[in-house]
């Protein structure tokens, strides 16, 4: 809202604009009725509802036009304009953003890398200078695990085998790195590991042998840790 418009009521204006800042900016408050837990693939992620409004977006907020559309995009959430106000809406197949957040979740199907948030899915598109939103991937039909009616949770290691290390990195920019850089970073890191280590945690098994994999796991870790370190990030 134009606070130059607001005459007498100047700080009403002022009282009306912040929590809708906060709504959009907070997706982890989890005592908002409006949010809801994502735990499909382990994600773990708070986010508005679709169909949530808000009045002002954050300024990081990144504006993708994609056809005849205008769409903005902020820590794994789309938004429409609507009217004065902006909606939360499921992205349409095909749009192209250009970096992700940190903590979209990787997974494969039938030896294909995605990117999961928020309940979409993205395929890297370097011809297309980004990450592009593609259907569920076959076999992604399932409620996510522990839901009612949802199937029991595979055991790619053997029926009773200890589960797997969490693949899961905590990366924190030492040097001031943009969220692109980041994105860029954490990518290129995987692949370098996954090359150097012939373990790629986005295929079944990582493509390697049951009995292999355990190990060939701590080593791709190892690599990503240390490419990540090199780049001026802090590992945990």
């Amino acid at each position: 809202m134009n606070l130059a418009r607001c005459g007498p009521i100047a700080a009403l204006c002022v009282v009306l604009v912040v929590p809708a800042v906060s709504l959009a900016d907070r997706h982890d408050d989890r005592e908002h009725v409006h949010d809801h837990y994502d735990v499909r693939h382990g994600h773990n992620h708070y986010y508005p509802e679709r169909g949530f409004r808000v009045h002002v977006m954050p300024r990081e907020a990144r504006v993708i036009v994609w056809g005849a559309e205008r769409y903005l995009f902020h820590e794994g959430v789309w938004y429409r304009p609507y009217s004065r106000d902006f909606v939360v809406i499921a992205p349409p197949f095909g749009v192209v953003v250009p970096v992700l957040p940190a903590f979209a979740t990787l997974v494969a199907f039938g030896g294909v890398q995605y990117y999961y948030a928020n309940d979409a899915y993205y395929r890297y598109a370097p011809d297309q200078g980004g990450y592009q939103v593609v259907a569920p991937p076959q076999g992604d039909a399932d409620p996510p695990p522990g839901a009612p009616g949802a199937p029991p949770a595979p055991q790619p290691y053997g029926a009773g085998a200890a589960p797997p290390p969490s693949d899961n990195l905590y990366v924190y920019p030492k040097n001031g790195q943009s969220a692109d850089q980041q994105a860029r970073d954490r990518y290129e890191c995987h692949r370098w590991a996954a090359d150097q280590t012939a373990f790629d945690p986005t295929r079944p098994a990582g493509g390697v042998s049951p009995e292999a994999a355990m190990a060939k796991r701590s080593d791709y870790q190892r690599a990503q840790q240390a490419c990540l370190e090199a780049r001026g990030y802090t590992v945990r």
